[in-house]
């Protein structure tokens, strides 16, 4: 057989492999694709299917400040109650209303996950007000969970609570939290704050390593039927990627902790925008509910042909390369943008914008 190679044939075959690691916390990942916290992450079946798929991590489903203050609250009642009524009344288990396994089925879960894969295992809390729930971390680290994400979910409907209010409780929960781990602690925030980029970086100072920009509020919807407030689950899209991606932008190098998106991740135009703008990693679930945990292969792979078609060498060579702070023009993440938007519509024949 000949050994002949044709001249550029090198090239060629150093053309095909390219660098797509990063690392999410101190955590060192095969690839930017993360597996957002979602129902996929309810079994440990589910846990299996996004490794097998390709997920580099996976950020399991949340548990709830009021799961765990919840069967706090019945266990002790019920165990008041059957202290005064009748010897055997302690054995009795509370019947109370549920959002997932509860707080010791989900520590059992994260124990058999870690020892039924190998991708790094990321614990969800979710809550918005300082308490006792916030020593559940320090359970979610012994079941041996590689990071924890605190998900600050919290609808302010109080008009007499100013946003000063919020974040400071914000702030206290996070310090909660962060002593009672060791393990690496991201906060995923919501978007709707006044000012982002000082409630970031105050995030940052009490104990956040990372920050996951952003939270998607679900809107409840009106059943005219029913008269009743019901939940309306809307999958994203990648239009709503621009907003985490503006704000990733921002903060590169302005914070010192990792960044990841979160919202409107659905291809891997997606993915190298977020890596551009500055993220570390861009978490999937909308994509992955509606078209299969296959979909992590594919925009993995999509991701490193068009890396070989435009000639990068890994992810971190374009990290953070279109952030604010090296982007050609800053301003068109502020006020400058905003004006050139709507400087730019042009009606076409048939009304559209152009």
């Amino acid at each position: 057989m000949s050994s002949y190679e044709p001249e550029g044939a090198a090239t060629a075959v150093a053309r095909t492999s390219v660098d797509l690691r990063t690392s999410w916390l101190g955590i060192p990942l095969a690839h930017p694709l993360v597996a957002s916290a979602s129902p996929l992450s309810k079994t440990l079946d589910g846990i299996r299917q996004l490794e097998d798929a390709g997920a580099s991590a996976i950020v399991m489903f949340s548990l709830f400040e009021e799961e765990i203050e919840r069967e706090a609250h019945a266990l002790d009642h019920y165990l008041e109650f059957g202290a005064e009524s009748h010897p055997e009344a302690i054995r009795y288990t509370p019947d109370v209303i549920e959002y997932g396994p509860g707080p010791e089925g989900y520590v059992e879960l994260i124990r058999r996950a870690k020892a039924a894969v190998d991708v790094p295992i990321i614990a969800s809390l979710n809550g918005a007000t300082p308490g006792g729930w916030t020593r559940y971390a320090h359970a979610l680290e012994e079941a041996g969970a590689d990071a924890l994400e605190l998900n600050l979910y919290h609808v302010p409907t109080d008009p007499t609570i100013t946003g000063a209010e919020i974040e400071r409780r914000y702030l206290e929960v996070v310090k909660s939290v962060r002593a009672q781990v060791r393990v690496p602690l991201a906060v995923k925030l919501g978007s709707n704050l006044s000012a982002p980029a000082n409630v970031a970086a105050q995030l940052v100072g009490a104990g956040a390593d990372g920050l996951v920009l952003f939270n998607r509020f679900y809107q409840p919807d009106l059943d005219l039927e029913s008269l009743e407030v019901v939940p309306h689950l809307v999958l994203s899209d990648s239009d709503e990627l621009r907003l985490p991606l503006r704000w990733v932008a921002i903060l590169f190098g302005r914070v010192q902790a990792d960044l990841a998106i979160t919202s409107g991740v659905h291809g891997h135009i997606d993915v190298l925008k977020g890596m551009m703008a500055g993220a570390r990693v861009t978490m999937v679930a909308s994509e992955l509910l509606r078209n299969g945990v296959e979909r992590i292969g594919h925009i993995v792979d999509d991701v490193r042909a068009w890396m070989i078609e435009h000639e990068y060498d890994s992810i971190a060579q374009m990290q953070g390369s279109l952030s604010q702070a090296r982007a050609a023009d800053p301003d068109a993440f502020e006020r400058a943008n905003y004006m050139r938007v709507l400087a730019s519509w042009r009606p076409d024949t048939t009304g559209q914008l152009v």
